[in-house]
């Protein structure tokens, strides 16, 4: 009994400050900090499996691909696996009427018909290291924080020139644990990297922003691409000369499926997480910001729902945009939610006076760390209406797309102003204008756009104090009458920008004085001096206000790895690569409510309705489904699993991640979490955060069976354990 005790007391004593499945770890400090656990919970490969920068690893497969999201090597070809959201905005580019990949997906055949993706890129790791000594070098406590950062700034420049010196490669150096640690990453880029595969959005986006953030899922959220090189394996721009990328891993592919409870890891390149915030930060976002964010958007998306469901043109052109902003829209409700339900503000209180009895404890901790929580309250407290202000000038002033669109000529308009600037280079920015008109008319209706404009303002105008307004808007509130109906239809009227025929024009006979029609214009005045008013009487005082905050959240840090000397702290996500790890899991998130950990086609066949767009079924699939013809892709009790759930702790940025099994095999990719457990970028609870993955033999049953593109899967490394 004794001894019994004494396991049970080990296991208090190193679990008691860390919650099953919490944790997004660095990948470099996994041997020392986390295999031991991770073994302990059904591991069966090492960390330098995982991560090793003299030998091939797993790191070697994973990359972020484009600016947010991840994406896996599966292949000896440069294949590459993501979700299909996150090749959504390159499918949706390729797409029109006659050929609209979105709704009837597109598979390449062969590698010439593979299509290319101008902008887009994939990055690789070469390696990671702790570069706090030197990037801190310097710095002393008499520093104010302007020199500090100067300092730092400085440090950085020369860790990272240093680092990458007579190479292709590039440098990143960032904070971590609010600026007490620093990490320098150096990453390859490729930019050569070319759509192969989308399922249509019917199985690609299944169950659309009803089911966005929501378990069960039926989503079939995978896209396929491929990463190109030169004749030396190196990162080239397109070129038809280019051949596939020849990875020094690819991740091989696990058919044998998951039980409840089997371990898993996540492994990719979580966006951002605030863990660490105080109850007053948390309080901010959660109770003031969201509140008007979602307001906000729950107006554009009503606009635009409407027109995309009266025309099979505009659900084409606003697809990608109207998912983008409902993205964001239902994971702040569900955060706010979670973090009531959860008496997070609560618990972080607790904790903070916890903290201030610990600071009050002795002399050299009342210096440092005794005012910090009354400092916190009051910047709070003093950012809040400058919060409002900013957030509506984002929702709601650059909200109209219009606005965002005038803006983007702001820099031509700059340097025609500069005599410095001769006329060759003008004419050069005005034609690159050319394109960017192109691109922006591709997908713009100046009539919805119109509609959008009307209810921004006129929100913009009643809703927030005239001392955080534009004097722009004031004035146009009382020209008006209120009425920015009127306005919005004379804007798209006489607005030049509205007008894409008459802007090209302007641009190809472009005159260095014609800068003056275009500052005039009814649209560019207005958002110049919106974003005049926020540089001038917004801004100054965030930047102040955020940098004091800044340098009481890192002083904050650093007091609470000392108060908790026991508890392994994990830094906050950042975009750089991570692992999570925990187990396949099922939960009840409300009264009288449990889910099972995955779902199948079954439930696709269950949810159909003809009538609404998100829950379509193709015919083809029912027909899969009637036959069971799931191939060798069946699970083990005969059905065909679409997807699961497990305790990894994931964010934004983890979208495409491969979820993994103890071996190192990918079962999955990661896509979503469950809208009860958002909270988790703030306030992780085991109870309430799952992270949603699609089971990666769904993706192969859809290649194979359903798409006939099986010599995609033939390219891979797939594991059959029955």
């Amino acid at each position: 009994m004794k001894k019994l005790f004494f396991l049970f007391l080990a296991f208090l004593l190193i679990f008691s400050n860390l919650k099953a499945g919490e944790g997004i770890w660095l990948p470099l400090l996994l041997e020392q900090m986390n295999e031991k656990e991770m073994q302990d919970m059904g591991m069966k490969i090492t960390a330098k499996d995982i991560y090793d920068i003299n030998n091939s690893s797993l790191k070697d497969a994973i990359v972020i691909f484009g600016g947010g999201c991840t994406g896996e090597i599966v292949s000896s070809e440069g294949l590459l696996l993501t979700n299909h959201h996150c090749g959504y905005g390159s499918i949706q580019k390729h797409s029109t009427l006659e050929h609209n990949y979105l709704d009837e997906g597109f598979w390449a055949m062969n590698r010439d018909e593979e299509l290319p993706n101008p902008g887009l890129s994939v990055t690789f790791l070469i390696s990671m290291e702790d570069v706090t000594e030197k990037t801190l070098e310097g710095i002393t406590s008499e520093m104010s924080e302007d020199e500090r950062r100067k300092k730092i700034k400085e440090n950085s420049k020369i860790i990272k020139e240093e680092a990458i010196k007579d190479t292709h490669y590039k440098a990143v150096l960032k904070p971590f644990y609010n600026g007490n640690k620093y990490y320098l990453f150096v990453n390859e880029v490729f930019t050569d990297v070319r759509l192969v595969g989308a399922p249509p959005s019917s199985i690609g986006k299944f169950g659309g922003d009803t089911d966005n953030w929501m378990w069960p899922r039926h989503t079939g959220d995978f896209s396929v691409f491929r990463v190109y090189a030169d004749s030396a394996n190196n990162p080239a721009p397109y070129s038809v000369n280019n051949v596939p990328y020849q990875p020094k891993k690819h991740l091989e592919i696990s058919l044998e499926g998951v039980e409840d409870g089997d371990f898993t890891f996540v492994f990719g390149y979580p966006g951002t997480t605030n863990e660490y915030a105080t109850s007053y930060e948390v309080d901010n976002i959660v109770n003031k910001i969201n509140p008007i964010r979602i307001d906000l958007r729950t107006q554009r998306l009503q606009i635009l729902a409407a027109e995309m469901e009266n025309d099979p043109l505009v659900r084409i052109q606003y697809s990608a945009k109207y998912a983008g902003i409902a993205n964001g829209w239902k994971k702040m409700q569900g955060e706010s939610k979670g973090i009531a339900r959860n008496s997070a503000i609560e618990k972080k209180q607790d904790l903070e006076k916890s903290f201030i009895t610990w600071a009050n404890s002795n002399a050299n901790n009342k210096k440092m760390y005794g005012n910090l929580i009354p400092a916190f309250e009051t910047s709070y407290a003093q950012m809040r209406d400058y919060d409002y202000a900013f957030y509506y000038l984002i929702e709601a002033g650059l909200g109209v797309e219009l606005f965002r669109f005038a803006n983007s000529f702001g820099n031509l308009i700059r340097k025609s102003k500069d005599e410095k600037i001769d006329n060759e280079e003008i004419q050069k920015i005005a034609t690159r204008q050319i394109s960017a008109i192109n691109s922006f008319y591709k997908d713009y209706v100046p009539s919805i756009d119109e509609k959008v404009c009307a209810k921004m303002l006129s929100a913009y105008s009643s809703d927030l104090s005239a001392e955080f307004q534009p004097a722009i808007l004031i004035e146009l509130n009382k020209k008006y009458k209120g009425d920015f109906n009127s306005y919005a239809a004379k804007l798209m009227k006489k607005s030049i920008f509205a007008h894409k025929e008459k802007l090209i024009a302007l641009m190809e006979n472009y005159k260095r004085k014609d800068y003056k029609k275009l500052e005039k214009d009814m649209a560019y005045n207005f958002i110049s001096q919106t974003l005049n008013f926020y540089r001038t009487h917004v801004q100054p005082e965030m930047s102040i206000l955020g940098k004091e905050t800044d340098s009481l959240q890192r002083i904050y840090m650093k007091g609470l790895m000392e108060m908790q000397k026991d508890k392994r702290f994990y830094p906050d996500a950042n975009f750089t690569m991570r692992i999570t790890y925990g187990n396949v899991a099922g939960y009840e998130p409300a009264d009288g409510v449990a889910y099972k950990h995955y779902t199948t086609l079954e439930g696709i066949m269950e949810k159909e309705n003809p009538d609404i767009y998100d829950y379509k079924v193709e015919d083809k699939l029912k027909e899969l489904y009637k036959a069971k013809d799931y191939g060798r892709y069946a699970d083990k009790d005969g059905k065909m699993h679409v997807g699961f759930i497990g305790t990894n702790h994931t964010t934004g940025g983890n979208s495409g991640s491969p979820v993994l099994d103890a071996n190192g095999r990918l079962i999955g990719l990661n896509f979503d979490r469950a809208w009860e457990g958002t909270m988790s970028d703030l306030n992780y609870d085991p109870r309430y955060c799952r992270n949603i993955t699609v089971d990666i033999r769904y993706c192969l049953f859809i290649m194979d069976k359903f798409a006939n593109a099986g010599h995609l899967v033939d390219e891979m490394t797939i594991v059959e354990e029955k």
